[in-house]
Formats: C-alpha cells, structure tokens, sequence
C-alpha cells in the first residue's frame, strides 16, 4: 500500500444502497427509452420490414459491442477495489488502461463494419429488405465504435467510485443527444433507420466529450499518476483476465438474445416485429432492475477492497431484497399496461395484434431475470470473473436445449418459455455458487 492509500471503513446501509441504485436506476431506464424512442420512430412509417431490419440491426451491433462490455463492468470492479483500499492512483491507472483499450478496439471495430453487417445479414437470414435495413443500420452506426467504448471505461470509472449522482448525468446527456437527434434526423427530415443510427453517433461523441472533461479535471487535481503505473504488466495481466471472462460471459448473453432474435426471424416478419416490441419492455425492467446490480456491483467491490465481510454480506442481502421488491412491481406495471405501451410503439395494427398475444411471457421477465442481474453485479464488483463466465455458459446451453425442445411444440409460446429457463438458471447458479464463496473470501 503507498502513500496515497489509506483504507475507508464503511457501513452498508439501505441509504448506500439507494444513493447509487436511484440515480442510476434512472440513468439505465434512458436507455430502454432509446430503444422505444428508436422503435417508434421507425414504427411511424407503418412498415414490419423496417421495424425487422431496426431489431435486426441492433442485434448485430449489441452482440458486437456488448462483447465488450468488460470495458464497463470490468473497470468498476477493479476501480471500487481500489476505492475500497484507498488507492487513488490505482483508480486513476485503471481508467487509462481501459480507455487505451478501448480506443484500439473501437478502431478496429469501425473499420471492420462492412464484415460485421455482411455476416448479421448472413445470421439473420430474414429477407431482403429487412437485411437491406439492418446493413444501412450498421455501417451508420459502427462508425461510433471508439467513443462508445471509451465511454464504457468513463462510466465504469464513475461507478466505481460509486458515483451514482455523476452517473446519471454522464446517461442522460448521452441518451437525450441521442434521442433528440434521432427524431430530428428520423422523423423530420425522413431519414428514418439512416436517422436513427446517424442520432446514436452523435450522442457517443456528445457524451464522451463530457465525460473526458469532468474526468480530466479531477485528475489534475489529484496526485500525479506514473505513466510506468499504467503499464504495470501484472495488472495489466489480471484486468485482460478479467476482461476475457466478462467478455465472454456478455458474449454468450448477447449469443443468447441473437438466437431469440433470430428464432423469431424464421417464423415470420410480423412475429420478429412483435419479439423486437416486446423485448423492449422486457430492456425497461432489466434496466430498471440495473440500478440496484450496480450497487451490488460498487459496494461488493468496495467490500472486497477494504476486506470488511459484514459490508459484503448486507450488500448482498440489501440489494437482493430491493431488487426482487422492483421485480414484483415491474412485472404488475408490464402487465396492466403493456398493451397501451405496445400501441404507443409501433402504429401497424397486425404487429400490434401479435405482441398483445405473447405480452404476459414478457411481463414475468422482471421475476425470472432478477436474481441473475443482482449476481451479476456482486460478482463483476468482487471480481469473481470466472465463476460468473462458467455458469453462464451453464445457462447457454439450457437455452439452447430449451430453444431445440420447447420451439418445435409450442412456436413462439416456447421461445419465450427458453428464455424464462435461461435467466433462471443464470441466476440459481450463481446464488449457489455464491454460497461457497462467502465462506472462503474474507
């Protein structure tokens, strides 16, 4: 331990667990509202195969990116440790090897968008002009690749540090820029999913600018960081392996949520419309749920940092007792308005029709989802990467046998039955696995 750590006894109380869960329950819930907002710009024009190629799209784009989502939930582990041990150069050395990170992937990543939109066209295998729509959707937006994931490593960094207040204005700047400039260029002006990708760049960039300068700020005020401290080779060794877990762990989500997507697909348009409506109520819930995972994630963390086992515990226990509390709420909210929500969305009257149908298997999402969102978040903040990539490879493949099985018999009713097995299973695993770990870390 240097001269700049001194550790922070703390006690984890429902104030703690609220002062970042709230604001970032709030932040989160902006980015489902993206979604709808994107969704309903181009529900507008009245046309399934647009709505399709949207969906499609950001399918594409969110297994690409949320691969690498590592860049978030990776540095606020490592950054709340360090919180917790009181090593502020730690902290400041954790962002820049993220954002150095981050900025050579999203370099690579934009100029490899025509690969990534020729291989989504390929996957989806939806139609002509649903692949038409997605391609224009993706070359448009993967020019956003590096701000997006600095800003990854710029609100992991603000977690961390559990920041919930700063948190929620990095979001809104980012997903109000974003929406504002996908109605205009949208809606207005009629460039409709062109418009909407063209939005989301402008708001990576609005928000990256921010958050570079709060951050830079801070850190010239703190004391110097050697740049030999950044390259430390073994931290440098221990963030890529935890990265490498997460990064798998968010693969294997998002490979999940692709062969929903795509399941969808072979049905029909109208029903891969439908899906696409509904897993937005389904992204409200999980953000709203989101919030109190982060705290999970920050106090956790926090906790391990400054190895204080009764923080960690009432951690656990606050955030999961909230947490299924808002899922209960969530699913009877999703259930009594649902339908207007999916009126609100898209104006054509079959996909309408269709959503209505298979409304209920989304409303339960909230109780199913919970318990694998709030693992999630005390093992990404104790860094326990390993267990976390295990089981939800575990959770995979009972998709998978639950996608084979359940489809055939009961068409999309079994879709949505598959992906209630999987989140179940995510979380059961980890709660178990969770157990053990308790009695060993501290």
């Amino acid at each position: 331990m240097d001269q700049t750590s001194a550790v922070r006894p703390f006690n984890v109380t429902n104030r703690s667990v609220l002062a970042i869960a709230v604001p970032m329950t709030l932040a989160f819930l902006t980015t489902p509202l993206l979604g709808l907002v994107d969704t309903a710009v181009v529900g507008q024009f009245g046309d399934a195969a647009l709505l399709g190629g949207l969906a499609a799209g950001a399918v594409v784009f969110d297994v690409v990116f949320t691969t690498f989502n590592f860049l978030r939930s990776g540095t606020t582990g490592l950054v709340a440790q360090a919180f917790g041990r009181g090593d502020t150069l730690e902290e400041q050395a954790v962002f820049w090897r993220a954002v150095l990170v981050a900025a050579i992937a999203g370099l690579v990543l934009a100029a490899c968008a025509p690969l990534f939109s020729l291989a989504g066209q390929w996957f989806m295998d939806a139609g002509p002009r649903v692949s038409e729509t997605m391609g224009t959707y993706i070359h448009i937006r993967m020019l956003a690749a590096p701000f997006s994931l600095i800003n990854y490593a710029i609100l992991g960094y603000v977690l961390g540090r559990g920041e919930g207040n700063l948190g929620l204005a990095f979001q809104l700047i980012l997903n109000s820029v974003n929406m504002l400039l996908s109605v205009v260029l949208g809606l207005q002006l009629g460039w409709g999913v062109a418009g909407v990708a063209w939005g989301t760049v402008g708001g990576e960039i609005t928000a990256m600018l921010f958050g570079l300068a709060i951050v830079m700020r801070r850190f010239r005020a703190a004391p110097s960081l050697p740049r030999a401290r950044i390259f430390n080779m073994a931290a440098f060794v221990r963030m890529m392996s935890l990265n490498r877990d997460i990064m798998i762990r968010s693969f294997s989500l998002l490979a999940a949520f692709a062969l929903f997507t795509r399941q969808g697909a072979q049905f029909d348009t109208v029903t891969l419309a439908a899906n696409a409506v509904l897993m937005n109520l389904f992204l409200i819930a999980a953000y709203f749920l989101d919030g109190f995972a982060t705290a999970a994630e920050q106090l956790a963390g926090r906790a391990i940092g400054a190895r204080a086992a009764a923080p960690f515990r009432r951690a656990v226990r606050l955030t999961l007792l909230w947490g299924f509390g808002l899922a209960g709420a969530a699913a009877l909210i999703m259930l009594a308005y649902g339908a207007p929500l999916i009126a609100l969305i898209t104006t054509a009257p079959d996909v309408r029709a269709e959503a209505d149908i298979y409304l209920a298997w989304a409303a339960f999402t909230p109780l199913s989802g919970v318990l694998a969102f709030q693992m999630d978040g005390v093992f990404i903040g104790a860094t326990w990467s390993r267990d976390m990539r295990n089981m939800m490879l575990l959770s995979f493949v009972a998709f998978v046998i639950g996608l084979f099985m359940l489809t055939p018999i009961f068409a999309n009713h079994g879709l949505w039955a598959a992906l209630h097995v999987f989140l179940l299973t995510r979380g059961l695993s980890l709660f178990w696995i969770l157990r053990q770990r308790m009695r060993t870390a501290f």
